[in-house]
């Protein structure tokens, strides 16, 4: 039908502007009709089908395209009605829930724990041990908070100058480790090493230095890299992988819970929207009822203002004010009753009999 034929304009048109061939790209679409496509859409606009749940870039892009086919007229009343419920649904998503904040990576839990020590990192100092992923992913969320200062350590100099080139910071040889121990605040291990890089010693050496200032240990190195004892020590707070991956589970469950609050309200908006969108069939039924009422009303107002013409103008006024009033009032319960019948039962069965009630002309 027509639903067929403009998919396949969608489609063609797409693969014509991205000049792609249809073979290439054909697995690569989907397709959803009906409320599906409802649903499709405000899970789109709300985040939670994006590949970070609870980013806000697309809701953006959305507004803009819809935006844009406003202005080129392609889109009518029910497509205007569709697109500003999903906006309206994605924002009282955002707006009920932390749906975007919970974050579940190692790297990004390790920088919520140092923010949670030390609040602004702009005047604090880094330590990075070791070349590991994590440890270089851990940099990145430590850099994009705007940590001060950056000092890296490893056993090979050219990867501690190649690192420290990359992220702004100051390579260190492994062997000075110990020594500069004293200037972090954040220190981050990720070596391959088979023993402990660093003891209780050395920390205790460090924290003199400091005058016992509070220091930040990440250890996210298997195994590990910091000896365990050292979470004895005063002022020193030491977070390994199973800690780490406690915090990512509970903010993970959290975010599963927050998920499913969001389902909920998305549902809740597509079923409103589809109501209405069924109760569209009811339209020219209803319309068609209050020209053929009014029709009646109109000729027997007529007949009985002619017996009533010895009566002043205003009384006559009032007399086909009243008949208006009279007719809306008796159709007011129908009319909306019929609104109903079409949601809760099928428009085709429901329609043809409203139209043989009031002796109808037209076809629905």
């Amino acid at each position: 039908g027509n639903a067929t034929e403009a998919l396949a304009k969608a489609r063609s048109f797409w693969f014509e502007w991205r000049g792609a061939a249809l073979e290439e790209c054909a697995n690569h679409l989907y397709t959803y009709t009906g409320q599906d496509a409802v649903e499709h859409l405000f899970r789109v606009c709300s985040s939670l089908d994006s590949l970070v749940v609870g980013e806000a870039q697309i809701l953006g892009q959305v507004q803009a395209a819809f935006r844009a086919a406003q202005m080129c007229e392609t889109t009518d009343k029910i497509l205007n009605a569709l697109f500003e419920k999903a906006f309206s649904v994605a924002k009282k998503v955002r707006r009920n829930s932390v749906i975007g904040k919970g974050k579940v990576s190692i790297g990004s839990i390790a920088v919520d724990v140092a923010v949670s020590i030390f609040g602004e990192l702009k005047d604090k100092t880094v330590l990075v041990i070791g070349s590991g992923k994590m440890g270089e992913i851990t940099l990145n969320h430590l850099t994009e908070r705007g940590v001060g200062r950056i000092l890296i350590a490893n056993r090979s100099q050219d990867k501690a100058e190649a690192a420290a080139e990359r992220f702004g910071g100051v390579a260190l040889p492994a062997s000075a480790i110990g020594s500069r121990l004293h200037e972090a605040d954040i220190v981050i291990s990720s070596t391959a090493a088979p023993g402990h890089v660093l003891g209780c010693d050395a920390f205790r050496r460090a924290l003199k230095r400091r005058g016992k200032a509070p220091m930040l240990a990440v250890d996210i190195a298997v195994p590990r890299d910091i000896d365990p004892a050292v979470h004895e020590l005063g002022n020193v707070y030491l977070y390994h992988m199973d800690d780490l991956r406690q915090v990512a589970d509970d903010h993970l469950a959290h975010r599963k819970r927050e998920m499913a609050r969001c389902s909920e309200m998305v549902e809740h908006g597509v079923e409103q929207f589809w109501k209405w969108l069924q109760g569209l069939a009811a339209e020219p039924a209803i319309v068609s009822m209050s020209r053929e009422v009014d029709v009646i009303r109109a000729r027997e107002l007529e007949k009985t203002l002619a017996a009533l013409s010895h009566l002043p103008q205003e009384d006559l006024d009032e007399i086909a004010y009243m008949s208006k009033r009279l007719v809306n009032a008796v159709l007011q319960r129908p009319m909306r009753q019929l609104k109903r019948e079409v949601v809760d039962h099928d428009p085709s069965t429901v329609l043809p009999f409203v139209n043989r009630l009031f002796g109808l002309n037209g076809s629905f």
